[in-house]
Order: structure tokens, then sequence, then C-alpha cells
């Protein structure tokens, strides 16, 4: 069972934030009173080290003082609410868990995601309120897939609503023109031999990795007005859009635009050498 934070953080801001406004509309006024009451029933209330000062202090914790629950809701509430705001409309934090993006992002890569590019959302409903960009080819997007729709993916994307995308022998082409790629190293690593090259799709100039010793996954496939077709830069070793299909516009998440730390494993020491902007 996948945690679902958003919801969690939903319930625990507007939670925290219920039990604040209903103390403050019905509870603290009487509290206020009684402490106003006492005022008057010790005058030297003020008066420190005095004996009516104790009294008034053992009485105000007897009677008026604050609930440690409404203490706990006041203290979190605002400190929740910024990252409820943050996480929902700015910006969310990620980490990359497989290759499937390699040589562009690295397993432990931990990744920042414009929330607002591709228009605002409510969280845990996810319907979209204000229209802005819509995604283009080459953007790196995090999204819902169709087969794990609570399950946070992240791939490229290839092609837009209405285009035609076909893979043969290990060259991209969208709408019947191939995509150009500069091939830069070939690294052969026990039974596969890796090649990496430079592709540049739209505006988009980022590296993609095959696996020549694997057989080409070729196929040609319309997209639905309305989805995305999702591709990973590992293309010989991503779970994409080939295999469970077309990404619908509801189920987007975000922009991947930076990566802001690397760290293998809890035992290894996080690293600031990767980043950068996210191509």
């Amino acid at each position: 069972m996948t945690l679902d934070f958003p919801l969690i953080l939903v319930i625990l801001v507007f939670g925290s934030g219920l039990i604040w406004l209903g103390d403050a509309l019905f509870l603290a006024p009487s509290r206020r009173q009684r402490v106003a009451e006492l005022q008057s029933q010790f005058p030297g209330w003020d008066k420190a080290e005095s004996n009516q000062a104790r009294q008034y202090a053992e009485k105000v914790r007897a009677s008026a003082h604050e609930p440690v629950l409404v203490e706990y809701a006041r203290s979190f509430f605002p400190v929740l609410f910024v990252v409820f705001v943050l996480r929902s409309f700015i910006a969310e934090p990620f980490q990359i868990p497989s290759s499937s993006m390699v040589p562009t992002l690295q397993v432990g890569d931990y990744i920042l995601v414009n929330k607002y590019t591709y228009g605002i959302r409510l969280p845990v409903v996810r319907t979209k309120v204000v229209d802005l960009n819509e995604p283009e080819r080459g953007d790196v997007m995090v999204f819902f897939p169709p087969h794990m729709n609570d399950t946070y993916y992240i791939k490229r994307v290839i092609g837009l609503p209405g285009d035609t995308v076909s893979y043969r022998n290990k060259q991209l082409a969208v709408n019947g023109e191939p995509v150009p790629i500069e091939w830069l190293a070939s690294v052969p690593d026990g039974r596969s031999r890796f090649e990496v090259g430079l592709e540049s799709l739209a505006d988009s100039n980022h590296l993609t990795q095959v696996d020549r010793a694997r057989p080409p996954r070729d196929f040609s496939v319309m997209v639905k007005p309305g989805h995305y077709f999702m591709m990973g830069d590992n293309r010989d070793n991503s779970s994409d859009s080939r295999i469970w299909g077309q990404v619908p516009e509801k189920d987007i998440v975000g922009k991947a635009f930076a990566i802001w730390m690397h760290w293998d494993s809890l035992f290894s020491i996080p690293s600031f050498s990767r980043v950068g902007a996210i191509e």
C-alpha cells in the first residue's frame, strides 16, 4: 500500500486549522473572561514572587489554561500550511528510485518538480483550476501512470496529442521525422553494450542511452487527444508508454526542473556534485 502523503498533509492542515479556529471562536473568549476575573480577584497578580501572583498563576493553570491539543494545533498549523502551499502549488521534492532515466537522472538523485508549470491543480483530487502551459516534447515530467495510478513516475515527454511516435532499430521518430541523435560513447559492460548519445527533441538537447545487445523494441503509435506518450532516457531499461500506455492530462503532476542533491543510501554521505538544471 502506497503512503498517500498529500492526503495526510491535507488532513493535518485542515484538522489543525479547524481546531485552532474552533478554539478561537468558542473557547478562547471564555478563557480570556476567566483570566480577567482572576486578575480582579488577585490585584497583585502582576507583582513577581508575591503570594497573590502565585495564587493567580495556580488558578489560571487550573481553570483558564489553553488545552494541550489546541496548543499543538496553534503551533503546528502555520508550519503545516506553508509546507502544504509549497508542495501543492509551487515545488515538490522527489527521489529517483530506478535507472529508467539514466543518464539524465541517476538512482539516488533528489529533484525538484514545478507544480504550476502545467496549471494549478487541487491536491488529492487532481482537478485543474487554472490553465497555464501545456507539456512540450522533451520535457521531463512527473505523473501518475495508468497502470499504477497512485504511484509517481518520471519520464520524458516524447509525443503530444495527435503525434505519431515510432521507434525503429533504436531510432526515435516523431510525425515521420527522425529525432536527431549524435552518438558520443560506447561502453561494453558484460553482455550489454551501452551507447550514449545526445538527442535533440524539439528544444530539448539531452543524453539518452541504448543497449545494442538487446533486440529493438520497435513500435508505431498515434497519441490520443488529451494524452501524452512518455519514454525513459534509458531506452532499453524503462517501463514507459510502450508497456502501460499513454498518460492522460488529468494525471500530470508537474515538470522536473532541477537536481538539488544526490544520496545513494542511508549509510552514504550526501553529495551535491550533481546539482543543476535538468535538460
